[in-house]
């Protein structure tokens, strides 16, 4: 799935950026902070100039499988927009996802629009996406954060609340990354 290393270079990648900002390694990282610092732009869907009220009205419809956010990229400049009809911790996941793609340095998808209007994303590489997923989780929830969540005895819900994450989301980096059973294994118990 990953190429070797890669998972070791998003926990370093993940500390780097909190160094950069100041930050302890069990420091929350917010998304917004974190695109200020690599200079990009977040917008909400409703901020895009020109959108017209029934346009906007079908890009924000509640629904958890239409899109998340995308990234404008034209020339340094860089825009992430935002769905902001996704609530909880979804929309930090999404923006830090974007932000992956570009701290790996991942090509751009084309989208190109039908002549009926509706856009097309002719290119999608599920690579580069699973690896944005991967780092974007790594930089919500680096390892030395999930220990120090459950060798302090947080909850998941004071954890889900104090790093800005979905259930879903702390659910599976603490999962996947074996940091339950390495903690089970030292005899450690968690409160998650």
């Amino acid at each position: 799935m990953f190429t070797r290393g890669f998972k070791s270079w998003c926990e370093n990648v993940a500390l780097q950026q909190r160094r950069e900002l100041k930050l302890n390694p069990i420091d929350p990282l917010a998304p917004r902070v974190l695109a200020q610092h690599l200079g990009v732009v977040v917008w909400g869907a409703e901020q895009v100039p020109g959108l017209v009220p029934k346009v906007l009205s079908t890009l924000l419809k509640v629904d958890p499988d239409s899109w998340s956010a995308v990234t404008i990229s034209g020339g340094p400049k860089r825009l992430v927009i935002l769905n902001t009809a996704h609530r909880g911790g979804r929309p930090a996941s999404d923006l830090m996802h974007e932000l992956a793609h570009l701290l790996i340095g991942h090509a751009p998808s084309r989208v190109d629009v039908s002549p009926d209007g509706l856009l097309l994303l002719n290119t999608f590489d599920g690579q580069q996406e699973n690896e944005a997923t991967w780092l974007a989780g790594t930089l919500l929830l680096p390892r030395p954060v999930l220990m120090h969540i459950s060798k302090s005895g947080m909850t998941a819900v004071a954890a889900m609340q104090m790093y800005g994450v979905s259930r879903q989301m702390f659910d599976y980096r603490m999962r996947m990354t074996g940091v339950e059973t390495q903690l089970r294994r030292a005899g450690v118990r968690s409160r998650n």
